[in-house]
């Protein structure tokens, strides 16, 4: 069964950082196209940041372009998203999932940006 478990997040003041983990189970992640994801309350889910199996290709939604880093661990099956420099408008429960997303999405890891 596919599987995502999402983890790393926290409350945090603006301009700090934090690093979310996902660990996925159930599928072969090293061939799959990864993406994060986040909703906040009120609002429809939107991608984050995605990358590629290799990780060569790499692109990121306009709002956290030049703050977010997605990366990945192919042996350890866990993506990555160390948050810089984070803002009041990036609070939302963050989620990793396939590109197209599965439907056995996560438990999410809740990300609160405030003062």
């Amino acid at each position: 069964q596919v599987r995502f478990v999402e983890s790393g997040g926290g409350l945090v003041e603006p301009g700090g950082s934090l690093k979310l983990s996902c660990e996925t189970s159930g599928f072969d992640f090293s061939d799959f196209d990864m993406k994060w994801y986040r909703q906040a309350p009120g609002k429809e889910r939107e991608w984050v940041a995605r990358i590629i199996p290799l990780g060569t290709y790499i692109r990121y939604a306009d709002s956290v372009q030049g703050r977010f880093t997605i990366s990945r661990d192919n042996w350890k099956s866990t993506l990555y998203l160390q948050m810089n420099d984070l803002k009041p408008e990036d609070t939302a429960m963050y989620y990793c999932n396939w590109y197209t997303p599965n439907n056995n999405w996560g438990q999410g890891t809740q990300v609160t940006v405030a003062s």
